[in-house]
């Protein structure tokens, strides 16, 4: 994993994205809780992380012990709200610190939100995604294609989405994702016409996320200046 930038207090309105790459559960999770404690205090501003799990199955606290039963992949309880689902190499896993404001203190907006964000996102793909009724995250027809679980401390949300690109779906068969049965899940890339490159995704969730919060992106550093030394020579 690359080191972590340094932590900013940006503007109300822009978004801190910090890309981590793969990382350790307990370690994300460390992160968030430093993160959410920086928000709470108005250490930092709001943050998105974006990163990628080694295997690893998280209980929210509606999940039934049943439901897990006979696993063998490491079970790490959480404080988000959902059942159980499986993180691990070939999801995008998205974790929003975000202060919500007081005309979005409404906890089901905020998952109709953030499952807004992932549709518009596969709808740049040409990929057609739905809710369902009763149900938290997005779908692909009649699979599912998204989990979304999340927690607030003092209206900061944490805890996020985990959108599927080319996970292993055989680890969903070791319980029950959610509650449901491990045949629904899927992947991006039995829908996408290419396979999906996560960069690509990565770009993406940040463009619908800033649009559907209304935040924006701090603006790009200044190029270092030119050393008169390095400047192309050109004959004539």
């Amino acid at each position: 994993m690359e080191p972590l930038p340094t932590p900013q207090r940006y503007p109300e309105g822009v978004l801190d994205v910090r890309r981590i790459g793969r990382i350790d559960y307990e370690a994300g999770r460390r992160l968030q809780l430093e993160l959410l404690e920086q928000r709470i205090a108005g250490a930092v501003g709001d943050t998105l992380v974006l990163c990628e799990h080694e295997p690893v199955i998280t209980l929210g606290r509606g999940t039934a012990p049943a439901d897990v039963a006979g696993a063998t992949i490491p079970i790490v309880e959480v404080e988000r709200g959902g059942e159980a689902t499986y993180h691990g190499p070939g999801q995008l896993v998205a974790y929003p610190i975000y202060a919500l404001p007081q005309a979005r203190r409404d906890l089901h907006r905020y998952l109709r939100d953030l499952e807004q964000v992932v549709i518009d996102v596969l709808a740049e793909v040409d990929i057609e995604g739905r809710r369902v009724d009763g149900l938290t995250g997005v779908w692909i027809g009649e699979k599912k294609v998204c989990s979304i679980g999340v927690a607030v401390r003092r209206w900061v949300a944490w805890h996020g989405l985990a959108l599927n690109l080319a996970a292993d779906l055989g680890a969903f068969a070791q319980f029950r994702p959610c509650g449901l049965d491990a045949s629904v899940m899927t992947n991006v890339a039995e829908h996408a016409a290419m396979p999906p490159s996560r960069l690509l995704y990565e770009v993406l969730l940040v463009k619908h996320f800033c649009a559907r919060f209304e935040l924006e992106l701090p603006p790009l550093p200044p190029p270092p200046p030119l050393d008169p030394r390095e400047l192309p020579l050109y004959p004539g």
